[in-house]
């Protein structure tokens, strides 16, 4: 079986006759009913419309193909039509076959034009219509009675190759909505016709007709049908020696989702740009962040030094632990503002202050200021400390609990961090704010992104050219995800950066050398002092029972300058509770106030 006759023969009967069944003009339903005797009003019109339809029918219908040069056939159809109120009828020709997910084969009718020698309709036109082709005739007037209308046409694409033959198929006949009495139907090949075939009933039917045979010169094919019925066709098969025509199927390609998405010049194109933007930003990123890696390398050995000399203590290049927790990961995180918070204490700006769990019922901490200059601090540490100590009207307070800073400090945190992300700027360590670079970044990525599924979404539906819009969705998003890492390092905060890399080692040991010369008080202040240092370095375990052991060995030490506990504390509570308040500060101070 050829592939053309496996293409109609595979065509289920339901959607031929949804789809591919003619159907006559319609006038009104008053002047059906008038046809048929009855009345226009109430449910008379509907039956008579019926009625009407029920009276029309195909008596013959004669086609003559004629297969001509580049495989165009020359149609002649000659149709005996018995009208019973309306101006004309309508025929449906299946004119397209999917082949495959991307691929139709089709089949074009052209040249359409009708006449009648009886005053019949004449006027034909024709539209596409899904997988089907619609021709209407039309007159100018309702008809009663036998018309006959003569309907010409070309097909092209209805002459496969066949190896070393060519094969005819077509459905001439067929597509009506009322019966059929009578069809016949001859193929003029123009040479001997090899052999014929043909088949009756929905497209894709494997029943005979009626009759089918060749003339004596075996030039024509003949094929004959008694009766048919409503949305059934007469497809004829003929087989002609190979080069009679020089026809073959005419295919396109089918618009679909792999279509809309298949590869090509213009998509292998974008493609390659992306790959390009691609492997320009790793180079970027390379240049900026390798840059820092660089510097960092060299400085760290210079920075893995102890920083104390005798009872002196100095953090590397005079840092402190806000700024070390934003140079690091180059973000103002909530830790950094703990950390501060612990700085401002154990420098004599805040007393810390724990309450008496088995008297408040809870476990709390009272912040209360110190009066103490504040000449020494940069810009966010007095942000930080007048936000803490300014009631909501703005009046100054002399303590507050940590519990009240819960849903009321999310505002002023985000000020304080701005101020420190301006003094990382301001001290040389970054050329531009880091938050503002991973902004700019994340949001020309988002907007290409944006433009990207617009534009495949556009794309899909018109063209074959989506993957370009697919790769400008995986260029924004990889630009939106790399800018995370734009910020950069000066060289002067990548050398900074390596001290403080050192420092952390340092921190890490969590012991400082004891020669002796160092009172017992003056190891626990040290250690104090670096212990704001540990928050940012998530040390806060190791290093709070380095200053709880410190204080065990000094007499009569139950508190630190800067921090008190209730009643029967002493310092080897001073772990877990150092340990809690950097958890219940990081907390109170991030948290929303619900609506």
């Amino acid at each position: 079986m050829s592939a053309l006759a496996a293409m109609f023969r595979s065509r289920p009967a339901a959607l031929v006759l949804s789809a591919a069944v003619a159907v006559p003009l319609l006038t009104s339903t008053s002047a059906a009913a008038s046809q048929a005797g009855g009345t226009a009003s109430g449910a008379g019109a509907p039956r008579a419309a019926t009625s009407a339809l029920a009276a029309e029918r195909v008596l013959k219908d004669d086609v003559v193909l004629t297969a001509g040069g580049g495989g165009t056939v020359r149609v002649k159809e000659t149709i005996v039509y018995r009208f019973a109120g309306h101006d004309g009828f309508q025929r449906t020709y299946p004119t397209r076959v999917h082949e495959s997910v991307t691929e139709d084969r089709v089949y074009r009718i052209e040249n359409l034009r009708a006449a009648s020698p009886d005053g019949g309709p004449s006027k034909a036109t024709s539209s596409p219509k899904g997988l089907n082709t619609i021709v209407k005739v039309a007159g100018d007037r309702k008809l009663t009675g036998d018309h006959t209308v003569v309907l010409e046409y070309q097909v092209r694409g209805a002459i496969t190759r066949m190896g070393a033959a060519e094969e005819l198929r077509w459905p001439v006949v067929g597509g009506w909505k009322v019966p059929l009495d009578e069809a016949k139907a001859v193929v003029d090949g123009g040479a001997m016709i090899r052999n014929v075939n043909c088949f009756t009933g929905p497209i894709g039917s494997t029943i005979g007709c009626t009759q089918y045979y060749t003339n004596h010169t075996h030039t024509q094919g003949v094929f004959a049908q008694q009766g048919m019925l409503p949305g059934e066709y007469l497809t004829v098969v003929a087989g002609l020696p190979a080069g009679t025509t020089g026809g073959h199927a005419i295919y396109e390609r089918r618009h679909t989702v792999a279509t809309a998405f298949s590869v090509n010049a213009v998509t292998g194109s974008a493609l390659a740009g992306l790959l390009v933007l691609l492997v320009g930003g790793v180079a970027a990123l390379y240049l900026l962040r390798g840059r820092d890696a660089r510097t960092v390398g060299k400085r760290a050995a210079e920075g893995d030094q102890v920083p104390v000399a005798g009872s002196e203590f100095e953090p590397p290049n005079g840092v402190r632990p806000g700024q070390i927790g934003t140079l690091i990961d180059e973000q103002a995180d909530v830790i950094d503002v703990t950390a501060t918070i612990v700085d401002l204490a154990v420098r004599g700006y805040l007393l810390i202050e724990e309450e008496d769990r088995a008297v408040t019922g809870r476990l709390d901490w009272t912040l209360r200021r110190l009066d103490r200059p504040q000449t020494d601090l940069l810009p966010y540490e007095r942000i930080l400390l007048d936000s803490l100590l300014t009631a909501p009207d703005g009046t100054a307070l002399d303590a507050v609990a940590l519990s009240a800073l819960g849903g009321t400090f999310a505002t002023k945190l985000a000020q304080v961090r701005s101020a420190m992300y301006d003094d990382v700027v301001k001290q040389g360590w970054f050329a531009r704010r880091p938050d503002t670079v991973r902004s700019r970044w994340t949001l020309a990525g988002i907007l290409v992104t944006v433009l990207g599924i617009g534009g495949t979404v556009a794309l899909a539906l018109t063209t074959e050219w989506a993957l370009a819009g697919l790769a400008l969705i995986i260029a924004g998003a990889a630009l939106a995800y790399g800018g995370q890492y734009m910020p950069a390092k000066t060289s002067r905060g990548a050398t900074v950066l390596a001290h403080t890399i050192g420092f952390r080692a340092f921190l890490e040991r969590g012991a400082i050398p004891d020669d002796g010369s160092m009172a017992a008080r003056q190891r626990i202040a040290l250690f104090s002092r670096f212990l704001p240092y540990a928050v940012v370095f998530d040390l806060v375990a190791k290093w709070a029972e380095t200053v709880k052991d410190a204080g065990e060995r000094a007499e009569g030490a139950d508190n630190l300058y800067w921090y008190e506990g209730p009643a029967e504390w002493d310092l080897s509570k001073f772990a877990e509770s150092m340990r809690t308040f950097t958890l219940a500060t990081s907390g109170s101070i991030s948290q929303s106030r619900g609506l």
